[in-house]
């Protein structure tokens, strides 16, 4: 820049050092501040300039400013002025003007205008100018004042201004921003170390459309001598290397961002996420209904005419997505010739331009997609197949409507690729998912579908299978009756998860109810459990590996509850030990033997037996409600007595109780767990009488038996009665050991049970024509519902039930 007298000499008073003269004015013009080289140029002072308008310093009118192009809002202006000095001679400057943001948020204008040292001699070197003037890098020189020497056309096209009009300015009197004050700031530090610095900048250039990456040095020149005088500031363009490793760190961030669940909605939500803002403004997930659902997927997605999709996920730049053409969760259906079925029709990726015939008709069909262009000024979109092993899964949409420049070919690469890991991940999303439902349902199946009405016990129930990481295990209750009004109440664990878990534990079901059928105590049916699971472990395992003993592990607690004696005898398998509520309103942890995980072999495992009184809560369970992350068992268990003394109206609503108290919304282990509130049957309801070791008292015991079920009001059940007592009582006498007890038992059914001190069991038998004996067990078996033998430690029982008259009817 030159600093000259209207007459074009150079004034005496003007020194040889460079100097700028800045000031500052509000948009209404008026002069907000004056520095030191303004002063030194013009001869104001700053209490005489400040607060006046800037056009009091003008010798004539700036005709130039009103030929600038304006496009918008005008942000910079550059041009020569005269300007009155304080002692009335003109001053020709050329002036560079800024519109920046003052500290009070209000708008204002930096103004500036330099005044160089002279020219070095050395630079009429032809050879140097030819170099500074030719070389592809943009080269610029400044003196040790960080101002402005030479600019080559690099540069000059960087700046948008020419040498003439910033030589003299520091750059961050040039351009305004935080990249160019970084790079005066590694030229102030070139000078101060006497060493090069580099800087990586990513901005936008005055003239530019775009954003441009570059690799900055600035190194600081000596003469001869050694003497710092200036510094060389070099930017090379690195825009296509700079892309290119955004791309790739975008790509990586993908296969770390994308799949961290086996959530379909979760994991395309991810895909999205990391395309905005980096590669779009906006950007949508469409998927096939078919992934919801939970169906195969078709070959041709357009098979059957034009497909449904869900609007699955979305984001954008602006918050809460109103730039969004659906919401999430919505079904949509794309025209046949919009770009979103051209690209399910096609499989291949494609980008557009808004101008484009494709999306100007698709436009012209759906007034809402008109008005996501034209609300939000969508400029380019691309449409990305989401397909995996042949099959398409849905599509992307990626769109900018901020970011100026529109999608390039490496752009539809990059989505291409984020897009194809996403695709994995849906799809082991959907395969993951079709495995849990169907563990799930094999498990559902397998589990009691409603538990049986019988006079022992009052129980609900709950299941609840893992979280969608953890998948479908092996837990598993039942409630099974047992003769004599008994309940077995059973809750069981196998180890593992997914549908081998879900087998084995419908097979362990199926053995634990087989067991219960013959009316075993607790400890014999875990011992003969045991043997069930050491048989199935032994099944998968390899030939290599048959000895390799725990290759299924199980827990099992099992509890018979008798209304009659209000005993509860109780054995477990390596389980958590069951929780009782009694009577007093005391929630207690009962301390059980804890026996040997089910798979172990051969080691005992023993009962304990406690009274319950009626109205007593017991609550089985499996390890998934207690084994919290956040807290320890003892903490758990806590938690669970307080919660099983809360008033509920029904055990339903306490089952839910239990849970949420106990629970996130999704466990990381599966969840069983069993209530049973306890009755009793009274004294009214039980008639027991012991029998002599005599066949003459058999006469005695059916009139006993018949004037029983005529105080009970069951007269209609005496002829059959008889015939079960008769036969049952003389067996005893005639086989067994004394002594000898006939019980009846009065509830929604009768029952009839005759111990002895014999462990022989009887036996049905086919009688042939001249059999004097062996009809009994089988007119028993004919004449009552069911029959068998249970064995105690001090004998056997053998019991037969028959249903009364109003049963029979609801049956």
């Amino acid at each position: 820049m030159r600093y000259r007298t209207a007459s074009g000499d150079r004034p005496d008073d003007i020194p040889d050092a460079a100097f700028a003269a800045t000031a500052t004015t509000d948009e209404r013009g008026i002069v907000t501040g004056w520095s030191e080289g303004a002063q030194q140029m013009l001869g104001y002072r700053p209490e005489d300039i400040v607060g006046r308008p800037a056009a009091d310093l003008l010798a004539e009118d700036v005709k130039e400013m009103a030929r600038q192009p304006r496009d918008g809002l005008l942000e910079r202006w550059s041009g020569r002025a005269t300007l009155q000095h304080r002692d009335g001679h003109r001053v020709g400057v050329r002036v560079l003007a800024n519109r920046r943001e003052a500290e009070d948020g209000a708008a204002e204008w930096f103004v500036v205008s330099a005044v160089p040292r002279q020219p070095h001699p050395d630079h009429s070197n032809a050879l140097v100018e030819w170099t500074f003037a030719q070389t592809p890098c943009a080269l610029a020189i400044y003196d040790t004042d960080l101002r402005l020497e030479r600019a080559n056309a690099g540069m000059e096209r960087v700046l948008a201004l020419t040498e003439d009009q910033i030589r003299g300015l520091r750059l961050s009197e040039i351009a305004t921003g935080p990249e160019a004050d970084r790079t005066e700031e590694a030229m102030r530090l070139a000078l101060a170390s006497g060493e090069p610095q580099h800087v990586e900048s990513y901005f936008r250039a005055p003239g530019e459309s775009r954003k441009h990456a570059w690799s900055v040095s600035a190194a600081p020149l000596r003469d001869r001598t050694g003497r710092l005088r200036g510094v060389c500031h070099v930017a090379q363009d690195m825009t296509e290397q700079y892309e290119a490793r955004q791309r790739l760190i975008l790509i990586n961030e993908a296969g770390t961002r994308i799949g961290t669940t086996l959530d379909i909605a979760h994991t395309a939500q991810e895909l999205a996420d990391v395309a905005v803002p980096r590669l779009a403004d906006y950007m949508s997930v469409d998927l096939l209904t078919f992934l919801h659902r939970g169906d195969e997927p078709l070959a041709d997605p357009l098979t059957g005419g034009l497909p449904t999709l869900c609007h699955t996920a979305q984001q954008s730049v602006l918050e809460g997505c109103p730039d969004a053409l659906v919401e999430v969760g919505a079904m949509t259906t794309y025209p046949a010739f919009s770009a979103p079925a051209e690209v399910l029709a096609t499989g291949r990726p494609a980008k557009y331009e808004t101008t484009e015939s494709t999306i100007t008709r698709w436009a012209a069909d759906d007034p809402a997609v008109a008005a996501w262009i034209r609300e939000h000024g969508t400029h380019s979109m691309m449409v990305v197949p989401i397909r995996v092993r042949g099959i398409t899964l849905g599509i992307a949409l990626f769109a900018r409507h901020r970011r100026p420049e529109p999608f390039e070919r490496d752009d539809l690469l990059l989505a291409e690729e984020i897009t194809a890991r996403a695709a994995v991940c849906i799809d082991n999303a959907r395969r993951y998912g079709r495995e849990r439902t169907t563990a799930e349902t094999l498990q559902r199946s397998l589990l009691p579908q409603r538990l049986p009405t019988q006079a022992a016990v009052e129980v609900a129930s709950r299941y609840l299978p893992a979280g969608a990481r953890a998948g479908v295990g092996g837990d598993w209750f039942d409630a099974i009756p047992l003769s004599g009004e008994r309940i077995a109440l059973v809750v069981g664990d196998v180890a593992g998860c997914g549908l081998q878990a879900s087998a084995t534990m419908g097979r362990l079901r199926t053995a634990v109810r087989t067991l219960a059928d013959i009316d075993l105590p607790p400890d014999e049916l875990l011992t003969h459990l045991d043997d069930v699971v050491v048989r199935l472990s032994a099944e998968t395992c390899t030939t290599r590996d048959a000895e390799t003993a725990g290759e299924i592990g199980a827990s099992c607690l099992y509890a018979v509850y008798d209304p009659v004696s209000r005993r509860c005898t109780l054995a477990r398998a390596g389980h958590p030990p069951p929780a009782v509520v009694t009577s007093d309103e005391t929630a207690h942890i009962l301390d059980l033997p804890a026996g040997p995980p089910l798979g172990l072999g051969g080691l005992p495992f023993e009962t304990s037996e406690i009274e319950l009184p009626e109205g007593s809560l017991l609550a089985l369970y499996t390890d998934g409600l207690i084994d919290g992350r956040d807290r320890d068992v003892d903490e758990e268990l806590n938690t669970l007595r307080n919660s099983l003394v809360q008033p509920a109206p029904s055990l339903d609503a306490l089952c839910d109780t239990v849970l949420k108290a106990l629970l996130p919304a999704r466990p990381d282990d599966d969840v069983a767990l069993l209530l049973a509130r306890t009755r009793a049957l009274h004294a009214d309801q039980v008639a027991t009488w012991d029998v002599p070791y005599d066949p003459a008292v058999v006469a005695q015991a059916r009139q006993n038996a018949s004037a029983q079920l005529t105080e009970w009001g069951l007269d209609e059940a005496i002829f059959i009665t008889e015939l079960v007592v008769s036969e049952l009582v003389t067996n005893a006498i005639r086989y067994g050991q004394p002594p000898i007890q006939l019980r009846l038992i009065h509830d929604r059914t009768l029952i009839c049970e005759v111990s002895d001190a014999s462990s022989t069991t009887p036996h049905l038998r086919r009688t042939r024509v001249l059999d004097e004996g062996g009809r009994g067990l089988l007119l028993v078996a004919h004449l009552t519902t069911r029959w068998g033998t249970r064995h105690s430690h001090t004998g056997k029982t053998i019991w037969a039930e028959q249903l009364l008259p109003a049963s029979r009817d609801c049956k």
